[in-house]
Order: C-alpha cells, then sequence, then structure tokens
C-alpha cells in the first residue's frame, strides 16, 4: 500500500534550511494498522502529511497503491486523496453549525456525488460508528468522543484505501479514548490500513507495528505481540 524511499523534507527560509525528515524508508503492506510515535519535532506529522499528499517532499519516492505520487500536480494530489485517503485530526474540523449528517456527506459534495447516494451512505457510516440517534445533532449538541465519531465517519465517506489519523485521541479523556480505539480495531479488522501518529503507549499497542521517530529517522520498528498474559513489542524484520 505504501512505499517510501529514502524521502527527505527540508524546509527553506531565506538562506537558512531546516531539515525535517533525514532519508524515510518505509513499506506498510494493505490492511496493516500502523502506530508512529516519536516526541515533539521528530517529524511526525510532517511525514504523515506526506503520506497523505498533503505535502510533497524534497527527494525520494513515494509509491501509494502502486502509484508514484511525487511527480503529480497538484491537482492530481487532490484526486488521490479524495479516492484514496481519509484523514482524522485530534481538531474534529467539523463545521459548527451543520448537523453530523451534513458534515459526513461533506466529501462527497466534493466529490460532485449524488445528492441521494451521499446522504444514503452518510447514514449508513454515522450508524456504524454508533451514532444513528445524533444525526442532526450540531457539534455543540455532541461530546468530544461523539465529535471524533462523525470525523471517523466523515473520512469514511469516499471508501478510501488507507485511513491516516494525526492524535486523534489527543483531546479525549480516557473514557472517550477507549471507545475510539475500539472503533479504530473494527475499521482495521474490517480490512482498512490505517496509520496513527500517537505519544501514547496504551494507544499505540492498539496498532500492529509501531514505529519510533528521532530527529527525522525512523529509529525501531517493532511488532505488537498479543499473548493472554500480555502485550509486549518484538522487532519487525
Amino acid at each position: 500500500m505504501i512505499r517510501l524511499e529514502a524521502i527527505v523534507k527540508t524546509y527553506k527560509n531565506g538562506e537558512f534550511e531546516t531539515p525535517v525528515l533525514r532519508g524515510i524508508d518505509l513499506h506498510v503492506a494493505p490492511g496493516e494498522y500502523v502506530a508512529l510515535m516519536g516526541t515533539s519535532g521528530t517529524g511526525k506529522s510532517t511525514l504523515l502529511n506526506i503520506l497523505g499528499c498533503l505535502d510533497v517532499p524534497t527527494g525520494g519516492r513515494y509509491i501509494l497503491d502502486g502509484v508514484d505520487v511525487v511527480g503529480m500536480t497538484d491537482e492530481e494530489r487532490s484526486r488521490i486523496r479524495n479516492e484514496k485517503i481519509g484523514f482524522v485530526f485530534q481538531q474534529f474540523h467539523l463545521l459548527p453549525k451543520a448537523d453530523a449528517l451534513t458534515n459526513v456527506m461533506l466529501p462527497l459534495v466534493y466529490a460532485r456525488e449524488y445528492p441521494k447516494e451521499a446522504r444514503e451512505r452518510a447514514r449508513a457510516l454515522l450508524a456504524r460508528v454508533g451514532l444513528h440517534d445524533r444525526m442532526h445533532h450540531l457539534p455543540t449538541q455532541l461530546s468530544g468522543g461523539q465529535m471524533q465519531r462523525v470525523a471517523i465517519a466523515r473520512s469514511l465517506v469516499n471508501q478510501p484505501k488507507m485511513l491516516l489519523a494525526d492524535e486523534p485521541t489527543g483531546n479525549l479523556d480516557r473514557t472517550s479514548t477507549k471507545d475510539i480505539m475500539e472503533l479504530f480495531a473494527r475499521l482495521h479488522a474490517d480490512g482498512n490500513t490505517v496509520v496513527m501518529v500517537t505519544h501514547d503507549e496504551e494507544t499505540a499497542k492498539h496498532a500492529q507495528r509501531v514505529l519510533r521517530m528521532q530527529d527525522g529517522m525512523i529509529i525501531s520498528d517493532q511488532r505488537v505481540v498479543r499473548t493472554p498474559a500480555a502485550i509486549s513489542f518484538e522487532t519487525a524484520p
């Protein structure tokens, strides 16, 4: 699903250059669930933005679902984002004056889907995330966990092949965090490829692989090992 080869990202400000990613090599298979960890400033969000075609690397190759996206135009990358990628952010980014159903339908409106199909698909997704009785509630009438569920339903409405999440539980309490992570587990079990940025070790344990970043590089790639007694990590081959 994802193949990164020697990905470099450097930001320039006049004569000054700030290297953020320093040669990232990464393969993610279809259907994998990957957590990306590291302290602030290690390049996690920059890497996620490149994976989501929101940013382009300074150097290297990015093959997404068999397509080299680095050399694409902005319009081509926009189409790829709309067709293949769903995004979930720490901040929910819901329209405050639109109800849950309308917020979920928005990507389909941009994709020029027929309104009837858009509404039916959005209704089904809200039911899937447990909000069948909150479809006509405004964001201000929902809890943090419920707003994140709306955001997740919105990320799925275009039937993407990959779901990218940036600290999706960062603004949630313990109970809501547990509910959202159970929802991600169900989405992964349904066959979705998931890449999630998180700073929380307990959240990372829900993934199959944990990648740890430092100074713009991936310094470890571990598989999560689950046994009846405990959860541990082992180095990925």
